[in-house]
């Protein structure tokens, strides 16, 4: 099995409906989301997958993401724009578009600070 990771950025504001404390109120993060890959096989020039479909589709996501304030899109509109919920969502749409016989989505980490990240993957 090989193993791949790219890393991308967005700049958004959120709130967390519900939660008791500072998160409450509205405020932003610098959020960096590492998205990784597990494939079988290399193909006949021994890749993969380019890091560029990797980091293209990946960014095509997020982009619906960066500079936005998260409550209002879709679905954090109804759930909170958790780093967690935020994982999962990429998640679920790269699998979508990357997922074949031998490449699978393996994890996306969300990082909303240096320290603090959340990480969402499927057995």
């Amino acid at each position: 099995m090989y193993e791949l990771k790219i890393q991308s950025e967005f700049s958004a504001a959120h709130n967390l409906r519900g939660y008791e404390g500072e998160c409450e109120k509205l405020h932003g993060h610098n959020w960096k989301v590492e998205a990784s890959l597990l494939a079988k096989d290399l193909d006949n020039i021994g890749i993969a997958l380019d890091f560029k479909i990797l980091k293209k589709e990946t960014e095509k996501l997020i982009k619906n993401f960066d500079h936005k304030y998260l409550n209002e899109i879709p679905p954090f509109d109804k759930e909170n724009p958790s780093s967690e919920n935020i994982a999962r969502i990429i998640f679920k749409k790269l699998s979508d578009v990357l997922n074949n016989e031998n490449i699978k989505i393996s994890k996306i980490t969300v990082w909303e600070s240096e320290k603090a990240a959340a990480t969402y993957y499927e057995e």
